[in-house]
């Protein structure tokens, strides 16, 4: 077994893999587990939670120096990962993230909506902190892998209500008429800012990055009931705290820009204060050259493969990927070569 002191000493910032934790709620489906092989023992199987050091869904390593441990336990014995720039010390209570556990300020996950998610809203940070006992409000991006025709997602409402009215309406079950609902494709990126009243609907697949939270205020459920006959509680009064109940246009679709260089192209899908999301398009097939990749010492990044395959190189080591893979990167990385024919999400702070 690798002692701690080893570990401790452990000087290149190489890469690794992460296994995920899954969640079975009760919208979720199979595809994660057909599609993307996770193996994971659950039905349905909603969610997978990739890179997260959050207590309710912590990622572990898969393979290298760390192998087992959790990836908090990693950046506990090496906060120099996270990396300098601001969004990695983000703010937990009065302490920062890199003094705080091995916390990071984001998660990636997986997200499978076999059927509709419940409509609800998510505090912002100052919030959070005031009323959740320090934590991080929720912020997040989706990147739509695939949607069946004609699935759609809810974002924001219609026109602006008044709250007593909106209030009435998800006690009477008449909310629906309020809601903008708006039909998705695959490729289709959403920035989803703490207070905006929003839902994925069935038939979404769903890459979503996010501050590292589990705070959801649950608005309105259809009236479903759980595998033991229940109905899911909902959070109204919190929610009408922090919902932003004024209408507005359909959410704006980002202007595409893709960059190209030899083997692969990239463009940026979103950029805010707490993460930025790239798309990488790799394709080394036809080249003998690699893709060269390297983390500054500013931030960490995430390597989530969202189709195809291939490998990174690094120190004489290989470490392969499969779609639906997901790869933590230390902030100040060796140099890595990326070999393969494959789309990637790149998370950073």
């Amino acid at each position: 077994m690798t002692s701690k002191n080893s570990l401790l000493n452990e000087k290149d910032a190489k890469p690794f893999l992460l296994k995920p934790v899954g969640k079975d709620y009760l919208w979720g489906g199979r595809r994660l587990n057909d599609d993307y092989s996770k193996g994971i023992d659950l039905f349905p199987l909603a969610e997978t939670w990739e890179c997260s050091t959050h207590p309710d869904g912590p990622s572990r390593v898969a393979g290298g120096s760390f192998d087992g441990l959790l990836l908090s336990e990693v950046l506990e014995l090496h906060p120099e990962y996270l990396g300098t720039h601001p969004g990695t010390g983000i703010s937990v209570g009065n302490r920062s993230a890199a003094s705080c556990g091995g916390e990071l300020p984001i998660m990636v996950k997986l997200i499978d909506a076999d059927k509709d998610l419940s409509v609800q809203v998510h505090p912002d940070d100052a919030y959070a902190a005031a009323h959740e006992n320090g934590q991080l409000g929720k912020t997040e991006m989706w990147y739509v892998l695939d949607a069946a025709p004609g699935a759609t997602l809810i974002y924001g409402l219609r026109s602006s209500v008044d709250k007593e009215l909106f209030r009435k309406s998800l006690l009477d079950g008449t909310v629906e008429k309020y809601l903008r609902k708006v039909e998705i494709r695959k490729g289709d990126v959403f920035y989803i800012e703490a207070g905006t009243i929003h839902a994925i609907g069935a038939g979404a697949l769903i890459a979503e990055i996010q501050e590292s939270s589990n705070l959801t205020y649950r608005l309105y459920d259809y009236d479903r009931t759980d595998k033991d006959g229940k109905k899911r509680p909902l959070h109204i009064d919190r929610a009408l705290e922090v919902a932003d109940l004024s209408g507005g246009e359909e959410p704006r679709r980002p202007m595409r820009v893709l960059r190209y260089q030899k083997g692969c192209a990239s463009e940026f899908l979103c950029r805010c204060k707490y993460f930025q999301v790239e798309r990488i398009l790799l394709n080394t097939e036809r080249y003998r050259e690699m893709m060269d990749f390297r983390t500054s010492g500013l931030s960490f990044g995430v390597l989530l493969c969202v189709d195809g395959c291939g490998a990174l190189f690094f120190g004489g080591e290989s470490l392969p990927f499969f779609q639906g893979d997901c790869i933590f990167v230390p902030a100040n990385s060796v140099q890595i070569k990326i070999h393969g024919k494959a789309q990637l999400l790149k998370v950073s702070c």
